[in-house]
Formats: structure tokens, C-alpha cells, sequence
């Protein structure tokens, strides 16, 4: 009996040819994106803009940031629960955000959900 070996076909993928492929790609990305660079003019430089201030944390920041203290004050230094705040206020901005979008009865969800 002989042992045939079956050769990959061209429109076949493996892993690996995709692995590989993908390894190219991240290489020659940076080199793409320098030579690109290279070839265009440089823009003019504009004036220096002030930093824009951060917003005001929100009273709902305030109250979870007052919680997070309480509870975890203890185990977290001044840098964490700086984070941590900023977080917070972050999550707050992102809540007032959804809750602006009204939904109607007509929409559907974004996707399907199967158990």
C-alpha cells in the first residue's frame, strides 16, 4: 500500500500559514508607515495650545470615589485611589452618555443571545 502524502491546497488556510502571514504584516507594518512618513511634506507647526482642563467630577464621581474609600481606604495607596477616582468619574461620564440615548420600543438588541 502506498502512502500518498496529500499536498495543501492554495485556497486551504492553516494556522500557521496565518500565523506567519500575520508576523509579516506586524513587521512590515512600522516600515510602511516610516516610509510613508518620510515621503510627505512635513505640516506647518501651529502655535502651542493650552492643555484643556480635565471637567469636573460629577457628584455621582464624588459619591462612589467616598465609597471607595471607606470600604478600601486601608489597602490602597494615595496613587491607586487616585486612579481609582479617575476611573470613577470616567464610568459616570460614560453612564450620563447612555443614559442620553433614548431607545425606542422598536429597536432590537445588538445582537442574539442563544443558551
Amino acid at each position: 500500500m502506498k502512502s500518498q502524502k496529500t499536498q495543501p491546497r492554495v485556497e486551504q488556510k492553516s494556522r500557521r500559514r496565518f500565523t506567519k502571514t500575520l508576523a509579516a504584516a506586524l513587521v512590515a507594518a512600522p516600515v510602511a508607515a516610516a516610509s510613508t512618513n518620510a515621503q510627505t511634506t512635513p505640516a506647518p507647526t501651529a502655535p502651542p495650545q493650552q492643555q484643556p482642563t480635565p471637567p469636573k467630577p460629577s457628584p455621582e464621581a464624588e459619591a462612589y470615589a467616598g465609597v471607595a474609600r471607606a470600604r478600601f481606604g486601608a489597602q490602597v495607596n494615595e496613587e491607586e485611589f487616585a486612579r481609582i477616582k479617575r476611573d470613577l468619574e470616567g464610568n459616570a461620564r460614560n453612564s450620563e452618555r447612555l443614559r442620553a440615548s433614548k431607545l425606542k420600543n422598536s429597536d432590537e438588541p445588538d445582537f442574539t443571545f442563544i443558551a
